[in-house]
Protein backbone atom coordinates (compact mmCIF):
# COMPACT_ATOMS: atom_id res chain seq x y z
CA UNK A 1 0.00 0.00 0.00
CA UNK A 2 2.82 2.40 0.91
CA UNK A 3 4.49 1.69 -2.42
CA UNK A 4 1.33 2.58 -4.36
CA UNK A 5 0.98 5.85 -2.40
CA UNK A 6 4.56 6.82 -3.24
CA UNK A 7 4.01 5.90 -6.88
CA UNK A 8 0.94 8.13 -6.92
CA UNK A 9 2.85 11.03 -5.33
CA UNK A 10 5.46 10.96 -8.09
CA UNK A 11 3.09 10.19 -10.98
CA UNK A 12 3.69 12.48 -13.95
CA UNK A 13 6.90 13.98 -12.55
CA UNK A 14 8.64 16.20 -15.15
CA UNK A 15 5.80 15.41 -17.58
CA UNK A 16 3.92 18.66 -17.11
CA UNK A 17 4.76 22.35 -17.06
CA UNK A 18 5.86 25.18 -19.33
CA UNK A 19 9.03 26.70 -20.76
CA UNK A 20 9.90 28.10 -17.35
CA UNK A 21 9.19 25.24 -14.92
CA UNK A 22 8.33 21.55 -14.87
CA UNK A 23 5.39 21.22 -12.47
CA UNK A 24 2.08 19.41 -12.16
CA UNK A 25 -0.18 22.35 -11.55
CA UNK A 26 -1.27 25.67 -12.97
CA UNK A 27 -2.07 28.81 -11.01
CA UNK A 28 -5.11 31.06 -10.96
CA UNK A 29 -3.85 34.64 -11.07
CA UNK A 30 -5.60 36.59 -8.29
CA UNK A 31 -5.09 39.87 -10.16
CA UNK A 32 -7.06 38.94 -13.29
CA UNK A 33 -8.62 35.57 -12.36
CA UNK A 34 -7.03 33.86 -15.40
CA UNK A 35 -5.23 30.49 -15.35
CA UNK A 36 -1.54 30.25 -16.28
CA UNK A 37 1.20 27.65 -16.03
CA UNK A 38 3.33 29.99 -13.90
CA UNK A 39 3.75 33.65 -12.96
CA UNK A 40 6.24 34.20 -15.80
CA UNK A 41 3.67 32.95 -18.33
CA UNK A 42 1.18 35.38 -16.79
CA UNK A 43 3.61 38.30 -16.89
CA UNK A 44 4.58 37.62 -20.50
CA UNK A 45 0.92 37.54 -21.55
CA UNK A 46 0.02 40.63 -19.50
CA UNK A 47 2.92 42.60 -20.97
CA UNK A 48 1.44 42.13 -24.47
CA UNK A 49 -1.97 43.63 -23.65
CA UNK A 50 -2.86 46.45 -26.04
CA UNK A 51 -3.90 48.85 -23.32
CA UNK A 52 -0.72 49.76 -21.37
CA UNK A 53 -2.85 50.49 -18.29
CA UNK A 54 -3.98 46.85 -18.25
CA UNK A 55 -0.42 45.52 -18.13
CA UNK A 56 0.61 44.20 -14.74
CA UNK A 57 2.70 41.59 -12.96
CA UNK A 58 1.56 38.80 -10.69
CA UNK A 59 2.65 38.93 -7.05
CA UNK A 60 3.68 35.34 -6.32
CA UNK A 61 2.73 35.44 -2.64
CA UNK A 62 -0.86 36.42 -3.51
CA UNK A 63 -1.67 33.16 -5.33
CA UNK A 64 -4.44 31.31 -3.45
CA UNK A 65 -5.73 28.71 -5.92
CA UNK A 66 -3.99 26.11 -8.11
CA UNK A 67 -5.28 23.60 -10.65
CA UNK A 68 -3.82 20.09 -10.69
CA UNK A 69 -2.53 19.32 -14.19
CA UNK A 70 -3.16 15.59 -13.72
CA UNK A 71 -6.84 15.67 -12.67
CA UNK A 72 -7.81 19.32 -13.35
CA UNK A 73 -9.03 19.88 -9.80
CA UNK A 74 -8.92 23.46 -8.58
CA UNK A 75 -7.99 23.77 -4.92
CA UNK A 76 -6.19 25.94 -2.33
CA UNK A 77 -2.38 26.06 -2.62
CA UNK A 78 -0.75 22.88 -1.27
CA UNK A 79 2.01 20.51 -2.38
CA UNK A 80 -0.20 17.42 -2.77
CA UNK A 81 -3.40 17.39 -4.83
CA UNK A 82 -6.44 16.87 -2.59
CA UNK A 83 -8.20 14.84 -5.29
CA UNK A 84 -5.70 12.55 -7.05
CA UNK A 85 -2.87 12.58 -4.51
CA UNK A 86 0.03 13.59 -6.79
CA UNK A 87 2.75 15.98 -5.71
CA UNK A 88 2.20 19.06 -7.80
CA UNK A 89 5.87 19.91 -7.31
CA UNK A 90 8.77 17.91 -5.88
CA UNK A 91 9.98 21.24 -4.52
CA UNK A 92 7.29 23.35 -2.89
CA UNK A 93 7.45 26.68 -1.09
CA UNK A 94 4.30 27.74 0.70
CA UNK A 95 5.59 31.31 1.10
CA UNK A 96 6.26 31.91 -2.60
CA UNK A 97 3.49 29.55 -3.74
CA UNK A 98 6.18 27.97 -5.90
CA UNK A 99 6.21 24.45 -7.40
CA UNK A 100 9.01 22.79 -9.37
CA UNK A 101 9.67 19.15 -10.29
CA UNK A 102 13.25 19.75 -11.40
CA UNK A 103 14.96 19.51 -7.99
CA UNK A 104 18.41 19.34 -9.63
CA UNK A 105 18.24 23.14 -9.53
CA UNK A 106 18.68 22.83 -5.73
CA UNK A 107 16.00 25.37 -4.91
CA UNK A 108 15.89 27.02 -1.50
CA UNK A 109 13.93 29.85 0.09
CA UNK A 110 15.87 32.85 1.37
CA UNK A 111 14.01 34.60 4.18
CA UNK A 112 16.03 37.80 3.71
CA UNK A 113 15.35 37.96 -0.04
CA UNK A 114 11.77 36.86 0.54
CA UNK A 115 11.84 34.59 -2.53
CA UNK A 116 13.16 31.21 -3.65
CA UNK A 117 16.61 30.90 -5.20
CA UNK A 118 18.39 28.10 -7.09
CA UNK A 119 21.89 26.68 -6.75
CA UNK A 120 21.89 25.17 -3.25
CA UNK A 121 21.64 26.97 0.09
CA UNK A 122 25.21 26.02 1.06
CA UNK A 123 26.57 27.69 -2.08
CA UNK A 124 25.13 31.13 -1.32
CA UNK A 125 25.08 33.76 1.40
CA UNK A 126 22.82 36.77 1.80
CA UNK A 127 24.60 40.13 1.67
CA UNK A 128 22.58 42.48 3.86
CA UNK A 129 23.88 45.67 2.25
CA UNK A 130 23.59 44.52 -1.37
CA UNK A 131 20.18 43.06 -0.50
CA UNK A 132 20.51 39.73 -2.28
CA UNK A 133 22.04 36.25 -2.26
CA UNK A 134 25.54 35.99 -3.71
CA UNK A 135 27.80 32.98 -4.35
CA UNK A 136 29.96 32.12 -1.33
CA UNK A 137 33.06 32.95 -3.40
CA UNK A 138 32.03 36.61 -3.12
CA UNK A 139 31.88 36.56 0.69
CA UNK A 140 34.31 39.27 1.88
CA UNK A 141 35.39 39.44 -1.78
CA UNK A 142 33.12 42.03 -3.37
CA UNK A 143 32.45 45.74 -3.13
CA UNK A 144 29.08 46.29 -1.48
CA UNK A 145 26.63 48.67 -3.16
CA UNK A 146 23.37 49.47 -1.38
CA UNK A 147 20.59 47.29 -2.87
CA UNK A 148 22.71 46.61 -5.96
CA UNK A 149 20.44 43.77 -7.12
CA UNK A 150 17.21 45.70 -6.73
CA UNK A 151 17.74 47.53 -10.01
CA UNK A 152 17.28 46.90 -13.71
CA UNK A 153 20.07 45.48 -15.85
CA UNK A 154 21.77 48.56 -17.40
CA UNK A 155 21.90 46.79 -20.78
CA UNK A 156 18.54 45.06 -21.28
CA UNK A 157 16.61 46.81 -18.45
CA UNK A 158 15.14 43.61 -17.02
CA UNK A 159 14.72 43.72 -13.22
CA UNK A 160 17.63 41.80 -11.73
CA UNK A 161 16.42 40.80 -8.27
CA UNK A 162 14.14 37.98 -9.41
CA UNK A 163 15.48 37.45 -12.93
CA UNK A 164 15.82 33.86 -14.17
CA UNK A 165 19.10 34.73 -15.91
CA UNK A 166 22.56 34.54 -14.32
CA UNK A 167 23.79 37.81 -12.82
CA UNK A 168 27.40 38.97 -12.45
CA UNK A 169 28.78 41.30 -9.78
CA UNK A 170 31.40 43.57 -11.34
CA UNK A 171 34.55 44.91 -9.65
CA UNK A 172 32.76 48.15 -8.85
CA UNK A 173 29.95 46.29 -7.05
CA UNK A 174 27.26 47.00 -9.64
CA UNK A 175 25.35 44.13 -11.22
CA UNK A 176 24.06 43.10 -14.62
CA UNK A 177 23.08 39.95 -16.51
CA UNK A 178 26.08 37.74 -17.24
CA UNK A 179 25.06 37.37 -20.89
CA UNK A 180 24.73 41.18 -21.20
CA UNK A 181 28.16 41.58 -19.61
CA UNK A 182 29.72 39.19 -22.14
CA UNK A 183 28.00 41.02 -25.00
CA UNK A 184 29.33 44.33 -23.67
CA UNK A 185 32.90 42.99 -23.50
CA UNK A 186 32.51 41.47 -26.98
CA UNK A 187 31.70 44.96 -28.27
CA UNK A 188 34.86 46.42 -26.68
CA UNK A 189 33.03 48.21 -23.86
CA UNK A 190 35.08 47.75 -20.70
CA UNK A 191 33.47 50.27 -18.34
CA UNK A 192 30.52 49.83 -16.01
CA UNK A 193 27.46 51.45 -17.66
CA UNK A 194 26.44 52.85 -14.26
CA UNK A 195 29.62 54.29 -12.70
CA UNK A 196 32.08 54.15 -15.66
CA UNK A 197 34.78 52.28 -13.69
CA UNK A 198 36.84 49.69 -15.57
CA UNK A 199 35.37 46.21 -15.16
CA UNK A 200 38.45 44.21 -16.23
CA UNK A 201 42.23 44.54 -15.87
CA UNK A 202 43.19 47.24 -18.37
CA UNK A 203 46.92 47.45 -17.55
CA UNK A 204 48.01 46.03 -20.93
CA UNK A 205 45.78 48.53 -22.73
CA UNK A 206 47.18 51.43 -20.69
CA UNK A 207 50.72 50.29 -21.54
CA UNK A 208 49.85 50.23 -25.25
CA UNK A 209 48.44 53.76 -25.03
CA UNK A 210 51.65 54.85 -23.27
CA UNK A 211 53.64 53.57 -26.25
CA UNK A 212 51.30 55.22 -28.77
CA UNK A 213 51.49 58.57 -26.98
CA UNK A 214 55.27 58.38 -26.86
CA UNK A 215 55.32 57.79 -30.62
CA UNK A 216 52.79 60.54 -31.38
CA UNK A 217 54.21 64.05 -31.06
CA UNK A 218 51.61 66.74 -30.52
CA UNK A 219 51.73 69.97 -32.62
CA UNK A 220 53.75 72.79 -31.07
CA UNK A 221 50.61 74.76 -30.12
CA UNK A 222 49.37 71.88 -27.93
CA UNK A 223 52.57 70.53 -26.36
CA UNK A 224 52.36 72.62 -23.22
CA UNK A 225 48.60 72.69 -22.91
CA UNK A 226 47.25 71.30 -19.65
CA UNK A 227 43.74 70.11 -18.70
CA UNK A 228 42.04 68.98 -15.53
CA UNK A 229 40.78 65.39 -15.55
CA UNK A 230 38.61 63.20 -13.35
CA UNK A 231 39.62 59.55 -13.20
CA UNK A 232 36.65 57.22 -13.44
CA UNK A 233 38.64 54.42 -11.78
CA UNK A 234 39.99 56.15 -8.65
CA UNK A 235 37.88 59.35 -8.61
CA UNK A 236 41.02 61.48 -8.30
CA UNK A 237 41.17 64.90 -9.97
CA UNK A 238 44.52 66.00 -11.42
CA UNK A 239 45.99 68.46 -13.90
CA UNK A 240 47.85 66.76 -16.76
CA UNK A 241 49.29 67.53 -20.18
CA UNK A 242 46.69 67.25 -22.94
CA UNK A 243 47.12 64.59 -25.61
CA UNK A 244 44.77 63.69 -28.42
CA UNK A 245 45.06 59.95 -27.61
CA UNK A 246 44.08 60.30 -23.96
CA UNK A 247 44.86 61.75 -20.55
CA UNK A 248 46.56 59.56 -17.95
CA UNK A 249 45.56 59.71 -14.30
CA UNK A 250 48.55 60.79 -12.20
CA UNK A 251 47.31 58.73 -9.27
CA UNK A 252 46.36 55.25 -10.55
CA UNK A 253 47.87 55.54 -14.10
CA UNK A 254 44.53 54.79 -15.77
CA UNK A 255 43.43 56.30 -19.07
CA UNK A 256 39.78 55.88 -18.11
CA UNK A 257 39.46 59.62 -17.54
CA UNK A 258 37.44 62.62 -18.65
CA UNK A 259 38.17 66.32 -18.78
CA UNK A 260 36.51 68.51 -16.17
CA UNK A 261 36.42 72.19 -15.27
CA UNK A 262 39.31 73.43 -13.12
CA UNK A 263 38.65 73.32 -9.37
CA UNK A 264 37.34 76.55 -7.86
CA UNK A 265 39.81 77.82 -5.31
CA UNK A 266 38.44 79.41 -2.10
CA UNK A 267 38.56 83.20 -2.06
Amino acid sequence: MEGSVNERLHFGKIGYGCNHYRRRCRIRAPCCNEIYSCRHCHNEAASLLKNPFDRHELVRQDVKQVICSVCDTEQPVAQVCTNCGVKMGEYFCNICKFFDDDVEKEQFHCDDCGICRVGGRDNFFHCKKCGSCYAVGLHDNHLCVENSMRHHCPICYEYLFDSLKDVIVMKCGHTMHHECYLEMIKNDKYCCPICSKSVIDMSKTWKRIDEEIEATVMPQDYRNRKVWILCNDCNDTTEVYFHILGQKCGHCRSYNTRTVAPPVLPQ
